[in-house]
């Protein structure tokens, strides 16, 4: 029997990942970066065995992800027959992914100020 030597999701990515759920991202996205922030690259195997997600999750998320234009993907050709193996990085430090979601979640907050403010506005005492 082959050994496969896959990174897992340990507590802290777990945490990480969670946090990122918490900020609005999908569980597959939040998985996703999570375990790519840890590790150089991955094939979509990787992927779904180290964050538990099923083969059209990691696709999804990677749809997701995709505007963001914050993931590098290559293909691998495999020996032999079948089509090649995806491979994943992320091209942008996390410390930018953070970034970028700071400024969402600033965004929705003054989006949301604004609102209330206006709603004080329009409602007569």
């Amino acid at each position: 029997m082959k050994k496969l030597d896959i990174n897992q999701l340990d507590d802290s990515d777990e945490e990480l990942a969670e946090i990122l759920i918490s900020s609005d991202l999908s569980r597959p996205v939040a998985r996703t970066l999570a375990y790519l922030q840890k590790v150089d690259t991955a094939t979509s195997i990787d992927l779904e065995r180290g964050t538990g997600l099923r083969q059209p999750e990691v696709s999804i998320a990677m749809r997701q992800l995709n505007p963001f234009d914050w993931i590098d993907e290559n293909e691998e050709k495999k020996p032999g027959k079948g089509r090649p193996n995806k491979v994943y990085s992320l091209k942008v430090g996390f410390k930018d992914i953070i970034a970028h979601i700071e400024k969402e979640q600033k965004k929705a907050i003054d989006d949301g100020t604004a609102s209330i403010k206006r709603l004080k506005e329009l409602v007569r005492d």
